[in-house]
């Protein structure tokens, strides 16, 4: 299963504790549309949808689309902030432990 780091948790919850969001709202990793390169969008949403694999992190919520999780099995999600504010998530691989 996906796993996020502090820095990620930390930016969800800046993204989704915008005022005017509903409370429930939580990031979506989804493949990208006509996605022929393995790509994933990511988004905010107001709830999962019907089979996606949900994540909660302290006070956070992932909701992983069901193609995508697989793909995401043994995946760290990582996030920076530029001195902007600008928000950028990054994918780490999560050491073997076995």
């Amino acid at each position: 299963m996906l796993t996020l780091t502090d820095q990620a948790v930390a930016a969800i919850r800046n993204l989704t504790s915008r005022p005017g969001l509903p409370e429930d709202t939580g990031l979506r990793i989804a493949p990208e549309e006509n996605n022929s390169t393995g790509g994933l969008a990511l988004s905010l949403t107001d709830g999962p949808l019907a089979g996606d694999q949900v994540i909660e992190e302290a006070d956070v919520h992932v909701f992983v689309q069901p193609d995508a999780a697989t793909a995401l099995e043994n995946q760290a999600l990582d996030a920076q902030v530029s001195d902007d504010g600008e928000v950028s998530f990054l994918l780490q691989r999560k050491p073997d432990l076995s």
